[in-house]
């Protein structure tokens, strides 16, 4: 595995606020949020972006989607979030490792910019 910030956090090197985990997942608040409620979900296993995802991981991205729904509903967002995932630089990914963002508790705006 390498040795990404998002790693550290899995292996508890550092420390996160963590609102889920389970076998295959890890949702944590966002430490520079976007939003009043920023809660990164992440894949255990090493995927470093969406583009690098293969059929075998076909399962466990839509895990991810549901992992998002039951996260949100947990944290209480009655109203609607948004979901975004950045992939490679010019999407904003900073972090080589597949995460998913949730934003809630404000209007969202259209284009995201």
């Amino acid at each position: 595995m390498s040795n990404t910030i998002f790693t550290k956090i899995i292996n508890r090197e550092i420390p996160a606020n963590i609102v889920y985990e389970d076998d295959l997942v890890l949702a944590f608040r966002d430490i520079n949020p976007q939003a009043p409620t920023h809660i990164l979900v992440i894949p255990k296993k090493e995927i470093t972006q969406l583009d690098t995802a293969t059929k075998e991981d076909e399962n466990l991205l839509g895990y991810l989607l549901l992992t998002v729904k039951k996260v949100a509903e947990q944290v209480g967002l009655k109203n609607g979030y948004r979901v975004v995932i950045n992939n490679g630089n010019d999407g904003g990914q900073t972090v080589d490792h597949l995460h998913l963002h949730i934003l809630g508790d404000r209007q969202m705006n259209w284009p995201p910019g």
